[in-house]
């Protein structure tokens, strides 16, 4: 799994927040707010995000309606895994990740450790 590109994100984030299936038309309004872009830029990069494997899309007249095949959770988290996956040195490679831990950040994985007790942790 690749990382996004910019537009790429940016239809993502859209998506993701809307938690709802949208259109093409639907996402290009909503860029619009921030950008110039064409009708045929968003579709060809909706139609990509589908065929990466990212967003399904159901017919719907003569367009497509899209939604993300996963939430944007579990989509970071598949980053996260292939890229200690890569490392070579997990467990360096986690050490490192530990030790550059802002605040917040350690409080969200102190959080996430305890929805998942030891002895509950998948391998």
């Amino acid at each position: 799994m690749r990382t996004l590109g910019d537009l790429e994100a940016a239809i993502m984030d859209r998506m993701w927040a809307y938690h709802a299936p949208a259109s093409v038309r639907d996402v290009l309004e909503d860029l619009r707010r921030d950008r110039q872009i064409a009708y045929t830029t968003v579709m060809t990069v909706m139609d990509k995000l589908f065929k990466k494997g990212l967003l399904k899309r159901h017919p719907q007249g003569k367009a497509y309606i899209y939604e993300p095949v996963a939430t944007k959770e579990a989509y970071t988290a598949q980053l996260m895994r292939e890229t200690l996956a890569r490392s070579g040195n997990q467990a360096a490679t986690l050490v490192h990740f530990l030790e550059r831990l802002s605040p917040e950040e350690s409080a969200a994985l102190d959080a996430a450790l305890k929805v998942f007790p030891p002895h509950d942790r998948r391998s």
